[in-house]
Parts: structure tokens; sequence; C-alpha cells
């Protein structure tokens, strides 16, 4: 793991009522697979906060983000910061940023639950080590 500086937001909270509304207006398929995987995001664990940037979920660890959800037309996107060094054995991440990555889910198309909510584990679990080693 590279030591780089953390992304850091202000005002995450542990459930913020934004995160909320935004996902009840995003009806149909695209918002209930958003909603899914922002669940997933929430359940990582006890130390996960939240809030809204650049219009879209973030779930962070204390003020580290470590994961979005975002909806758009035909998809939804669950994104990780720090995606780059993730393993991603599945081949699942899109992206050619510097850090970040993305997944791209489209109502109708299958998804690998599995090697998705360990993508989520995983950058939850890569952002405490980074959080931890300072």
């Amino acid at each position: 793991m590279n030591r780089t500086q953390l992304l850091r937001f202000n005002g995450a909270l542990e459930r913020d009522p934004a995160i909320d509304r935004w996902l009840k207006q995003h009806t149909g398929e695209l918002g209930a697979i958003a909603t899914r995987w922002f669940e997933v995001m929430r359940g990582c664990g006890d130390e996960v906060r939240e809030l809204m940037h650049d219009g879209c979920p973030v779930a962070c660890l204390g003020d580290a983000p470590f994961a979005y959800v975002n909806v758009f037309t035909a998809h939804v996107n669950v994104g990780f910061f720090q995606g780059a060094s993730l393993r991603d054995p599945a081949g699942m991440l899109e992206g050619e940023g510097k850090f970040m990555r993305h997944v791209k889910l489209r109502p109708g198309e299958a998804t690998n639950a599995t090697a998705l909510r360990g993508l989520i584990e995983s950058a939850y679990a890569d952002i405490k080590a980074r959080v931890e080693q300072g």
C-alpha cells in the first residue's frame, strides 16, 4: 500500500437524512440497486459515517471516504475512492484514474453480488488500514 495523502470530508454523520431523501427520490430499478449497495456500505462497521458529496451518497470511515453510489440514466455506479489499489479478481472495476474506480450496474444484467460485496468490504478494510497507519 503506497502512502498517499488521504482525501477527507467534513460533516460526515452516522446517518445523514439527506442520503435517505436522495435514495427515496431515485425510484424504480436503478433506485433499488443504489439502495441495496449503499446499505452494504453502511453495514461495513460501526465507524461508517456518510454524507452527500458531488450530489451522491458517500460512505466514509470517520471522515475518510471509501465508497459511493450514483444513479445515471441507464446504470448505477458503485465507486471506490482508492479503487485502483483494490484486488479485483472478478475484473469488475472500471476507470483509468490515479485512485478511483467504479462498477457499473444495469437493470436486467446479472451482477456478481459476492464479488461486489467483497470489493466494498475490501475498500472499507483498505481505508481502515490507511487511516490507522496515519
